[in-house]
Parts: C-alpha cells; structure tokens; sequence
C-alpha cells in the first residue's frame, strides 16, 4: 500500500512546479470557502471588470490613452447600473408585489380547475390525490408567506448591505480596471521565477473565464431582452419579472430552462386558460429556448473548451452546493480550469522493469 502511494506521488508530483500549483489551487479554493462571503463584494468586482476589460481593450487599439479607456468605459458601467437603479428595479418590484397580492386569488382559482379533475378523468385522479395536492400548496404558499414576512422584518440589514456594494463595487471595479497591470505584477513578484506550468494554466484560465463571463452575460441580456419583448407584445402578466426569471436561467445550464418554464406556464395558463393566446405564448417561448440553444450558445461559446453534459452537471451541483450562486455562476469555467490542469499536469511514467 506504501509503495502503491509512493508511487503515485513520485509520478505527479516529483516536478516541483506541480508541487506550486497543487499548494496554490488549493490556498485559492480554500480561501473562496471559507472567505466567500466577506469576499463576495470583491468576486462581484472582478466578474464586473472581467466584463468590461474587453472593452477597454478595444478603445486602447483605437489609439486611446488607457486612462480615457478606463474613464469611458467606467461611465458607461455607471450609467447602466443608475438605469438599472431607477428604471428596470421598480418596475419589478412593482411586479413582485403584484404577484405576491394575487397569490390567493390564483390558489383558489387552481383548487377549483383541480376539484374537476377527478369529475372527468375519475380512473387517473381520485379526490385523495387532489385534497393532498391542494394541502401540499397551501402549506408551500404558507411558507412562502412566512418567508416574506420574515424577509420584511429583516430588510434593513439588507437594504445596508446594498447600499455597501453599490458603494464598494463600483469602487473596486474602477480599480480592478485602472490598476490591472499593477496588481497583475504585484501577485507575480510572490510567485516562483520558475513557473511555465503555472502561467500556462493562468492563461487558460484568464481566457476561459473571461470568455465565459463576457458570453453569460451577453446571453442573459439577449434571452431576457427577447423574452422581454415576446411578452410584452403577447401581454403576458408580469412580464419583466418572468423576462428577468428567464435571462437568469441561462447561468444553469439544462436545469435552468426546465425550472424557469414553470412560472411561465402557470401564470399564462392563470391570465389565459387553455385558449389560443396560451398556445402561442408557449410557442414563442419554445422557439426562444431553441434558438438560445442551438444558435446563440455556439456563437457565443465556439472558443469554450467543450464539456460532457454529465460533467457540467456535477460541475454545477458541487460549486453551487459549495458557494452558491457564485458557484453556479462559474461552474463551467471552474471545471474548464480543473480539465486544463490535468491536461497540462506533467507525469513521469512509470519504469518498467525489462523482461528477464
């Protein structure tokens, strides 16, 4: 067993830049899990500057001083962000209490759809089924309510931690933007002269995730914007909530979708029943999904290196079941990164004794 062990680690780790990295990536990891949320106004930072750093790019090709890029592209980021602020966040607010407000109404509304059931398909549903289906709602409504509640009374120390990122995020993106050189020469001086494996997987995880995070939120703002409009020109209830609902599903690959279409499908069937408005919404909705698939990924996502479906999947319930949101967010970049380590991890093969 000794031996077996011995083996293996003079395999993987007899070269002392897998020795730095291995001590690296886990410091790194470590410090996500355990610091994440101190950290989080920090990650939100990056993941903004990561987003914008194309940009400023693209303006210093144009022969810009880096200052003015920065300075453009930072003014652009706030105008967005005060938009957003007074325009788009009321307006789903004001969605979200109105649904909430009509929550009873279409509880009693599907009782009554539900207590008909069992009348014309007496062999599929039994009056049991239904009674339990209505119980098991209302205790979900219930907690939902007490959530809401509980959520009410406890605004204030979140309404405080908003008011600190809309102060510290701005803040730490006009720096990530402006200093990245500086900072990016400030954690090389703590690194080892010698690092080739090092900076070969840095690059492909700086390019992995910077493509990532640029592609999701180009992705997010298209399905949503569509959708948005789709529903608008159907006049669907509550549909920049839904939109909003919809662009936020793409962060979870295959999952996402699936999950997002129940909302949609129950407040469409509430404002429509089964009629031809219903049907052609369900339609939209489904060539919208498709095309998102099938078109906008791929452009989107060419450069990706390409994943298993089953290992995006376990990608994304191991992150986010360890850092949330955040982990959802970057679970496909995070196991890119974990195949480019073992794809440029050097290994010593084994000597094999020659046969006598």
């Amino acid at each position: 067993m000794f031996k077996v062990l011995r083996d293996w680690i003079q395999r993987y780790f007899s070269d002392e830049e897998a020795v730095v990295l291995a001590v690296l990536l886990f410091l790194a990891f470590t410090a996500v899990l355990t610091l994440g949320g101190m950290l989080a106004p920090v990650l939100a930072g990056m993941v903004l500057a990561y987003l914008m750093q194309g940009l400023v790019t693209a303006l210093e090709r144009l022969r810009l001083p880096g200052g003015v890029a920065v300075g453009l592209v930072f003014a652009l980021f706030m105008g967005v962000l005060v938009l957003f602020i007074v325009v788009v966040l009321p307006l789903l607010w004001h969605q979200l209490i109105t649904l909430f407000n009509e929550l009873p109404g279409m509880l009693a509304k599907w009782q009554s759809l539900l207590l008909l059931l069992p009348e014309r398909y007496p062999h599929l549903v039994s009056d049991e089924q239904v009674l339990q289906a209505i119980e098991v709602a209302r205790g979900e409504i219930g907690k939902f309510g007490q959530w809401a509640l509980t959520f009410s009374l406890s605004s204030l120390p979140l309404l405080v931690n908003i008011m600190i990122y809309l102060v510290l995020v701005p803040i730490l993106v006009f720096f990530f933007l402006k200093d990245r050189a500086m900072i990016g020469r400030w954690v090389s001086g703590y690194l080892p002269r010698e690092r080739a494996l090092i900076t070969r997987v840095a690059e492909e995880m700086n390019r992995q995730i910077a493509n990532y995070i640029r592609g999701k939120v180009i992705e997010i703002i298209i399905c949503g914007g569509v959708t948005y409009i789709a529903f608008i020109a159907l006049d669907l209830n509550y549909a920049a909530l839904l939109a909003l609902l919809v662009g936020i599903s793409v962060v979870v690959p295959y999952v996402g979708a699936v999950v997002v279409t129940v909302p949609v499908t129950l407040i469409a069937l509430f404002q429509w029943g089964w009629s031809d408005q219903f049907i052609y919404l369900m339609a939209v909705y489904g060539i919208i999904q498709t095309l998102d698939g099938n078109v906008l990924v791929p452009l989107l996502f060419s450069e990706a290196v390409n994943l298993h479906p089953v290992a995006i999947i376990c990608a994304v319930l191991l992150f986010g079941g360890l850092w949330g949101f955040w982990g959802v967010f970057f679970a496909i970049p995070l196991a890119t990164l974990f195949k480019a380590v073992l794809d440029a991890w050097p290994r010593q093969e084994p000597v094999v004794a020659p046969l006598l």
